[in-house]
């Protein structure tokens, strides 16, 4: 983001009078825009959507034509078990359409319920109290504190960090006041932390402390810009008539919910993918400055333990048994291709420097599925539909089926069958990769 261009979004409906997109933003075609489907990449010039770049986000405009097509003249009732930052949600909102989520990453849930209040803000008392805590924060003085995070040292120069620390402090002390201005202040304030800081924390990306960038915004700047992002994507989504019914709900989505019987017609949503990435490290930079950790070992506790095992720090850390997992219910009906690749996977590990437990991360992944589905099953009507954006792996360069093992999962829960459709090709530039098996993602069609 630059402040001095902010990214405006479409106006798709015809209606209205914002600004048009800047000239230089060329749109995407209906295939590319296909292709995209698994990113987050679009959302960054769409309202509410743009106000947090989360890692594991993808296309709402997608998510809204899925939901859009579903609809038989009655209401859909749309359900995200891995809500994230509220993609599915949103979208939900757009055409009215009624819907509700699961997140289980605290940091995220917060993130995720911030942006649903946007109907209950009342754009003069956000302006207000944006510009009293910037005024509070620059009437505070004095160096960095001694007990500083050593991450923060790291990300920020000591004016950067000196002026964000102000800003939080002046947010944490200010008097109780409407919750929805409170909550979408605090979002804008996560939001602009790496915009701010001059090292490597591209919101897709960990925390490169290493890797320099050329332009970081002064914080004060960068929260009025933020700030008025969000007051203009609210004018937006009300001269449109968004909906307003879309419900976050803190809940693991591999335990049984609290939703009636066959309440749900569509399921739209993408899981974490098997391939190691580490959704608790993602926002351990936000969670750093918030003093909700203090240091990369305290993430397990955080969050690791609330999310899908998909990633071979989380395996490592609990010290999972390869034999336990495969030993489970929960993948007796693929336990006849897991076991060998994990086996083979056993193996090779001991080859490594690293000596990475994708074995048992692996096997985690899939039983972690397993029970998701186990949930989803019972609140689903008979007709409706599920799609999962997914991407296999290749841990160690062990090919991992993951949208036929995921198929294989549903179905015997009693869901009816399942499709894959590929969107693209992934891992086939080979220069720095770590194996050369060809990789892909895509929508698995699960018919209830």
């Amino acid at each position: 983001m630059r402040q001095a261009s902010l990214p405006l979004f479409d106006d798709d409906s015809g209606e209205g009078t914002l600004p048009p997109p800047p000239r230089h933003e060329v749109k995407a075609s209906a295939s590319l825009k296909s292709a995209r489907s698994g990113t987050f990449t679009d959302n960054m010039r769409l309202p509410i959507h743009r106000w947090f770049r989360y890692s594991a986000g993808f296309s709402a405009e997608w998510a809204e034509s899925v939901i859009r097509g579903h609809e038989s003249g009655a209401p859909v009732a749309v359900l995200d078990p891995f809500a994230g930052s509220g993609t599915t949600l949103i979208a939900a909102e757009k055409v009215r359409a009624n819907a509700i989520g699961f997140e289980s990453h605290p940091f995220v849930t917060r993130i995720a319920q911030a942006k649903l209040m946007w109907p209950c803000v009342e754009p003069s008392q956000l302006r207000a109290a944006t510009a009293h805590l910037i005024a509070r924060a620059r009437d505070r003085t004095g160096p960095v504190p001694s007990q500083t995070s050593p991450l923060l040292l790291k990300c920020y120069t000591d004016e950067a960090l000196t002026r964000l620390l102000a800003l939080r402090d002046e947010y944490r002390q200010a008097p109780p006041g409407d919750q929805a201005v409170k909550e979408l202040l605090w979002l804008a304030l996560t939001a602009i932390l790496r915009v701010c800081s001059h090292v490597g924390t591209a919101q897709w990306q960990y925390v490169l402390p290493n890797k320099k960038k050329a332009n970081a915004l002064d914080p004060y700047l960068a929260l009025e810009a933020k700030v008025a992002e969000i007051l203009l994507d609210i004018d937006y989504a009300r001269h449109l008539g968004f909906g307003t019914g879309a419900r976050l709900i803190a809940h693991d989505a591999r335990e049984p919910s609290t939703l009636p019987p066959a309440a749900i017609d569509l399921v739209v949503t993408s899981p974490p993918y098997p391939n190691n990435y580490d959704y608790a490290d993602a926002t351990r930079l936000e969670m750093t400055f918030w003093g909700e950790i203090g240091s990369w070992g305290d993430l397990q506790q955080a969050v690791r333990k609330h999310i899908i095992r998909s990633c071979s720090q989380h395996s490592a850390i609990e010290r999972l048994r390869l034999d336990d997992l495969l030993g489970s219910d929960a993948v007796a009906p693929i336990v006849a291709e897991l076991a060998p690749v994990c086996r083979k996977l056993e193996e090779i590990r001991l080859t490594k420097g690293g000596k990475k437990t994708y074995h048992t991360m692996i096997a985690a992944y899939f039983a972690d599925l397993a029970n998701v589905f186990r949930a989803l099953r019972p609140v689903c009507k008979t007709g409706s539909r599920l799609c999962f954006v997914i991407g296999d792996s290749a841990p160690y360069g062990v090919y991992v089926p993951a949208e036929e093992w995921l198929g294989q999962l549903a179905v015997s829960t009693g869901f009816r069958s399942y499709a894959f459709e590929k969107l693209r090709d992934r891992n086939i530039k080979w220069k720095n990769r770590k194996h050369r098996v060809p990789l892909h993602e895509g929508r698995l069609w699960i018919e209830g």
